[in-house]
């Protein structure tokens, strides 16, 4: 059996760690920008209801004042076209929440996609298969692992990753030092599909 020095198994455990931290940062600001792509559509629908109510208002208040004397018809323009002036700053307003919920737009995709590759095939590496569930390698906190139960055994594996070639070349550096029964398989929510080609 190869044997694994311990500073490089540390190693590969501070990289995971840091692989962890990064992955929980991101999901902390997609929630953080859920949050204000929420309140933005409030934001939003309530500036449109104003909008809204301002427009008709005034209209009201142009055709009321429609059958007066041509002066008052005179501080009737006076009025809409600062009413006009008004509604250029809503409108900047508005296409400027249009620009920040596309953005939030681009964060809601991007977890949506994250949770859609939760579902799809993954790549690890098994480096080691045990009889017994009694060891304790890995954290249950390290995410860039797995302990699968492939019965009658529990496996034991380094690595999630999206494509084949990911998973081959970690195999090729677990292989280079002293693992080499380490083998690269497919996986589907947790559950092994099968054993790829090594190469």
């Amino acid at each position: 059996m190869p044997f694994i020095e311990e500073s490089d198994l540390l190693d590969l455990h501070k990289d995971i760690d840091k692989a962890q931290i990064i992955n929980e940062r991101l999901l902390d600001q997609i929630k953080f920008k859920n949050k204000d792509l929420r309140k933005i559509k409030l934001q939003r629908n309530i500036l449109l209801g104003f909008v809204g109510l301002f427009v008709i208002g005034t209209l009201a208040i142009t055709s009321f004042t429609a059958g007066l004397s041509s002066k008052q018809q005179f501080e009737n323009q006076s009025n809409v076209l600062f009413s006009l002036d008004s509604l250029d700053v809503i409108r900047a307003r508005i296409d400027n929440l249009k620009k920040q919920n596309q953005e939030l737009s681009l964060v809601k995709e991007f977890y949506l996609a994250k949770e859609f590759l939760n579902k799809e095939k993954i790549y690890s590496v098994q480096v080691k298969s045990f009889v017994d569930n009694n060891v304790t390698l890995a954290s249950e906190a390290l995410t860039n692992t797995l302990f699968v139960k492939t019965n009658p055994f529990y496996a034991y594996s380094f690595g999630n990753y999206e494509t084949l070639e990911e998973a081959q070349k970690l195999r090729k550096f677990l292989v280079q030092i002293g693992l080499e029964d380490a083998f690269v398989a497919s996986y589907i929510d947790g559950q092994r599909v099968k054993i790829e080609d090594p190469y």
